[in-house]
């Protein structure tokens, strides 16, 4: 396998001049990076493909890296498929594009795999470097605020750094600013000054106090300590008169509404923010770790950015200085983080490294689809610049401004000449290391580039790179059990039965407020719960009832486009068994049929006993949350098709029947038909009708002629009688009387002849537009016959407005809780 002596090789140089790639591979030194690189490019640039290139190369030469992934795009770096089969790419081609397209997915995936093998074959990439790849680091995707990848634990940035305060006060102030920032960001109070706001000067001095002392916080006690100050005056004042009680108790109450809500649990396990565990494995293999961040909102996106931007600064000032590439640390969209005016949280870490990181060997490659809306001053400060093809002129000229403060001096008209003739997949490489600057057309990306990943889609990714997602160290049974779809509950659920240690309580839990409760009837009564749970009834020592909650969604949507005679309702109903405390729900998993919402009661059993109602179920919060997002898979997910002929304006929605839509079709095309058959026939009837005009006319004229014909003979006749008689009868006669009478009879014959023949060319012409006729009305036929083989569907998806929540709640279903020889056993009270 060619190595390229440690170089990363991301393309070919390309001849503009020509349009074409020549054969001089673009080699890049890694070592350049530790000055940071920026890319910039449009959407279908290139940029990702650049990218994914550049981590390949970095991932070849064990080089480890963070990826901060805002979109899901670098997700794609762990799909390798060395083998290069189908089936290898089978999971993770994109089915809305096989639709499209009028594949199956099985023809995607075996195109996808074609394409990957010609392409790879074309820039010289061969199995061994895709099993190198494979083999050479540790992927792992990490979700913050989520179980869908590896969690993230976010309390090991509270603790003390291990950094000594005398000698880095500076730099432990700055990473407190940054840590308070993202915190007062998550609570919603993210225009908080640092130097004028009570709250940011509280939670700065509150750290300062513990960190300067060596001592960790957490959230709960940070909680404690707002409400009593472990310092009694801030400068010159009380504590009390810098900031009163009142105004304390609601900062504290802010934090511990985040640390209470059940969907805050998944940033206090899992992996904590330890940059050198996540650099590298326990047995010394580098990683390239990502954080998936899209699923998260913007304050929290903020708060993760600026915590990890902070944990790199920490770990990096505990290692010893280096000149070569020790580590990347990979933005793939930095819209919003790195600002030109504004201040956000994540500005100020990222500026330090941007200037400090390359002593240390730490590269930063941040990308951006937004060249306006970048702090160029910033950016002034890295050493390579991808630049692929831009989408205005403004991009344009806003980056030519950035790239003459970063290199002064430079030919500003030439660059802006090449920029505006780049194409897809070409960049133009600027390199403060190298002389001049480069053209080149990226490689083809090692790792399949499908596009953004979905969240649900990690748990299968991370499996792929050989880790169980969202499962941690230690984690007991039955919590590594909650979150299962139906099929994953075992054959005990299946039996839908179910054994407790505790029997329930006697009062009903209260749901939150504005939630629908409903109690779901009895349909079986004791002795046939029973025998449906395949239980002996000699064994039932006692039963109670007792009702289990369920996370209830139901909605109506109406499918509405009148261009397509389509007016359509369908319900869609989810039963949520156990859902995730965290209020994560994969709604397909947990579909059913709908219910009858009148059939529900809203009173339970006279002496029932009720299960714990846990979270999500007991936040009002996450539930209105979950009542959005389950309206928002359907709005996203679901879709009837309309079949139909475009051509005949004919449509069908799911209601009718394949045999009626074919009939009702026919129908239209026969009428469709047999319009244009009349049109030709009408057409073609004009100009029968015009040669038989002229016909009779012909006619008319040839009887004209023909009974003078008759005449000039008769004259003719009677002129050489004449002239016969007046010989014998020795008179003398003009021969010339004679001679003009043969003229004019040769004459009339002439004109018979003449209209007979216009008549037979007339009747020929009537013989040939009817065959002509006949012909359109065959392709007519034909036409509408073969239209009619060739049914369209649509897809067609509601629009939000339509969507009706009818239901969205708690619906406590009915069990027998039974005592027997071995315990307590729940089986169904509803067939």
């Amino acid at each position: 396998m060619e190595t390229y002596d440690g170089k990363f090789y991301l393309g070919k140089t390309y001849d503009l001049e020509k349009g074409e790639i020549t054969a001089d591979k673009l080699l890049y030194d890694p070592d350049d990076l530790t000055t940071h690189a920026v890319a910039f490019g449009m959407t279908g640039s290139g940029k990702t493909g650049l990218c994914i290139d550049l981590l390949e190369e970095a991932a070849l030469n064990e080089i480890p890296a963070l990826m901060i992934d805002p979109k899901g795009d670098m997700t794609n770096t762990l799909l390798h498929f060395p083998d290069l089969l189908p089936e290898d790419f089978l999971p993770w081609v994109n089915p809305d594009e096989a639709r499209r397209e009028g594949k199956t997915l099985e023809q995607s995936a075996a195109d996808a795999a074609s394409l990957w093998s010609k392409g790879l074959e074309g820039w010289g990439i061969g199995e061994e470097r895709l099993q190198a790849l494979k083999d050479s680091v540790q992927y792992t995707i990490y979700t913050p605020g989520s179980e869908s990848g590896m969690p993230v634990n976010i309390l090991s940035s509270l603790e003390a750094p291990g950094l000594d305060w005398e000698k880095h006060r500076e730099i432990l102030r700055e990473k407190i600013s940054g840590v308070v920032m993202g915190l007062l960001g998550l609570v919603g109070l993210d225009e908080m000054d640092p130097v004028r706001s009570p709250e940011h000067i509280l939670l700065s001095n509150i750290f300062e106090h513990a960190w300067s002392q060596g001592q960790d916080l957490d959230l709960g006690e940070l909680i404690l300590q707002i409400q009593n100050p472990p310092f009694e005056k801030l400068g010159m004042m009380d504590v009390e008169a810098f900031l009163p009680e009142k105004e304390r108790v609601e900062l504290s109450m802010m934090l511990n509404n985040i640390l209470a809500a059940p969907s805050f649990q998944s940033w206090i396990i899992g992996q904590p923010l330890e940059i050198g565990e996540l650099l590298m494995t326990p047995e010394g293999r580098p990683r390239h770790s990502v954080f998936y961040i899209a699923h998260l909102s913007d304050a929290e996106r903020m708060f993760f950015v600026t915590l990890l931007y902070s944990a790199v600064e920490t770990w990096m000032r505990s290692q010893k200085g280096s000149t070569s590439l020790r580590a990347l640390l990979y933005f793939d969209e930095i819209y919003g983080y790195l600002p030109p005016v504004a201040n956000p949280p994540s500005k100020t870490p990222m500026l330090r490294m941007l200037k400090q990181a390359r002593a240390f060997g730490v590269g930063q490659v941040l990308v951006t689809q937004n060249p306006v809306d970048v702090d160029y001053k910033a950016l002034s400060n890295a050493g390579t610049w991808f630049i692929g093809k831009l989408q205005t002129e403004q991009d344009k000229e806003r980056l030519l401004d950035g790239l003459e403060g970063a290199s002064p001096g430079m030919e500003r008209k030439a660059y802006d000449r090449l920029i505006s003739r780049l194409d897809k997949r070409i960049f133009l490489l600027h390199n403060v290391h190298e002389e001049d600057p480069v053209l080149f057309h990226t490689r083809w990306a090692m790792n399949y580039l499908t596009g953004p990943l979905t969240r649900n889609q990690i748990p299968a990714l991370n499996k792929l790179a050989g880790l169980k997602a969202g499962v941690r160290k230690g984690a007991p049974a039955e919590e590594e059990g909650k979150g299962r779809t139906k099929g994953e509950q075992g054959e005990t659920e299946g039996q839908q039965q179910r054994t407790k240690d505790v029997p329930g309580s006697s009062t009903p839990p209260s749901v939150p407020r504005g939630v629908d409760e409903y109690f779901y009837p009895l349909e079986l009564d004791l002795d046939a719960a029973v025998e449906e749970a395949s239980l002996h009834s000699k064994s039932v020592l006692q039963s109670v009832i007792l009702y289990c909650p369920v996370l209830a969604s139901q909605a109506n949507v109406r499918f509405l486009k009148r261009n397509y005679n389509l007016d359509y309702e369908e319900k869609r109903t989810a039963l949520v068994l156990d859902p995730e405390p965290t209020g994560r729900v994969d709604w397909e998993s947990w579909l059913e049929e709908p219910l009858k919402i009148r059939a529900l009661r809203r009173k339970p059993e006279t002496g029932s006993r009720f299960a714990d109602l846990r979270a999500p179920l007991s936040d009002e919060k996450t539930l209105n949350s979950l009542q959005a997002d389950f309206k928002d898979w359907i709005y996203h997910t679901f879709t009837v098709m309309v079949k139909g002929y475009e051509d005949l304006d004919v449509y069908a929605g799911p209601r009718e029947s394949k045999e009626d839509f074919r009939k009702r079709a026919a129908e239209a095309a026969g009428r469709e038909k047999e319009t244009e058959i009349e049109k030709i026939n009408e057409s073609y009837k004009k100009k029968i009708d015009r040669m038989e005009e002229r016909i009779l006319k012909e006619e008319r004229e040839l009887e004209e002629d023909e009974m003078e014909l008759s005449q000039r003979k008769m004259e003719e006749m009677g002129t050489h009688v004449e002239n016969v008689l007046s010989l014998l009868a020795g008179r003398k006669r003009r021969l010339s009387t004679s001679l003009s009478k043969r003229r004019m009879t040769s004459k009339a014959k002439s004109d018979v002849k003449e209209s007979l023949a216009v008549i037979e060319e007339y009747e020929e012409k009537i013989e040939e537009l009817e065959e002509e006729r006949k012909a359109d009305i065959q392709d007519v036929e034909e036409t509408w016959d073969q239209l009619l083989e060739e049914v369209e569907e649509i897809p067609i998806a509601p629009f939000k407005k339509d969507i009706l929540i009818e239901l969205f709640g708690v619906i406590w279903y009915p069990y027998y809780l039974i005592e027997g020889p071995r315990g307590w056993v729940e089986v169904p009270a509803f067939s």
